[in-house]
């Protein structure tokens, strides 16, 4: 009597050999449209986390660059725009100290509009001509891409998302004008959440709910000066009308570099997810200097920023560290169990 299905010894061996070598997972294909600069510099390192998982990143950026280069974790695809090395490099650079100049008011912000017009051409050229390189467009069709990831200030990888029927993941910090609300269409009441630039808190008199929803009027400008563009493109790759909250609305997942320890609370939708440390992933140890001075004071913790001194401090301290002082070498003051260490970085 058969007391169960019999397999003859080479079949098993085969099928057994099989489960121990054959893998389990598959890696996707993620065509990555990333955005120049500091942007560039935190998405990198997600690409970089995405093919350590054994997914394939394929990069797409424009011949002309200021830190897209190529990489041994990704496979870089360029493609021409109508500006050389030097004149996109003046294009997004060239008038940046502007916005550090010491001036009115109105000056500033009319600085400010010319550098916008100047780095929102540059993308809208180069988004023009990624959409219309009818060889690119094909090969990208025919690479069977799973998913887009883009950034989307400037929402180019949006665009193409949708022009390449892939679904859209968008990677950012913030958008302004409230286009991620809109898009997602999240409750964001005025009454309620502080928007951005104005440095109201989620507790506002009457006068603040005021200038809360009046700030935002001018912001729309500049929205329309620099992403307009993109939605008249949307519409004409699609054959359909296009609005901006259109183009933003096709994402299928928000991953925002903030979190509500950096934000205030506020209303989010299913699909929007906060990753706020992983621009603090990777952790440098103190220095040996710097550890033997940090060691007597039971220091808990220390922090860096960019142009600013670098603190440690003790658990009975969390002042700020003068700037007066600071040196080109490491300083400490000492009382009271507390040791503050500064240094210009």
């Amino acid at each position: 009597m058969a007391t169960g299905l019999q397999l003859p010894p080479p079949l098993l061996m085969g099928l057994l050999l099989f489960l121990c070598v054959g893998p389990w997972t598959e890696g996707g294909k993620v065509l990555v449209v990333p955005m120049e600069g500091s942007h560039w510099l935190s998405m990198r390192e997600v690409v970089k986390e995405l093919h350590a998982r054994g997914h394939q990143a394929v990069v797409l950026s424009p011949e002309a660059t200021l830190h897209v280069k190529e990489e041994d974790y990704f496979t870089l695809k360029t493609y021409a725009i109508p500006f050389t090395q030097e004149e996109f490099q003046y294009l997004m650079l060239g008038h940046i100290d502007l916005v550090f100049e010491r001036a009115h008011f109105l000056k500033t912000f009319l600085n400010s509009i010319v550098i916008l017009k100047n780095v929102s051409s540059v993308y809208q050229k180069s988004c023009e001509e990624l959409v219309h390189n009818q060889d690119l467009i094909r090969h990208l069709n025919a690479s069977a891409f799973d998913v887009v990831l883009t950034d989307p200030v400037y929402p180019c990888g949006a665009v193409l998302a949708q022009y390449l029927s892939l679904p859209a993941v968008f990677f950012l910090r913030a958008i302004p004008c409230d286009f991620d609300s809109e898009g997602t269409q999240c409750p964001n009441p005025s009454s309620y959440i502080p928007r951005l630039l104005t440095r109201n808190s989620d507790h506002m008199t009457f006068l603040q709910r005021v200038k809360n929803m009046l700030y935002p009027l001018a912001l729309k400008y500049i929205c329309h000066v620099s992403l307009s563009p993109y939605a008249r493109l949307a519409s004409e790759l699609l054959q359909r009308e296009m609005s901006l909250v259109d183009v933003f609305g096709y994402a299928s997942v928000w991953l925002f570099r903030g979190d509500f320890v950096l934000d205030y609370p506020r209303p989010i939708m299913p699909n929007m997810v906060f990753i706020g440390g992983i621009n603090c992933a990777n952790r440098k140890p103190l220095s040996q200097e710097l550890g033997e001075v940090e060691k007597p004071s039971g220091g808990i913790g220390a922090s860096s920023c960019c142009s600013h001194p670098l603190m440690v401090l003790s658990d009975r301290d969390w002042r700020w560290a003068p700037a007066a002082g600071a040196s080109g070498g490491f300083g400490a003051g000492c009382g009271c169990e507390q040791v503050r260490v500064w240094q210009w970085v």
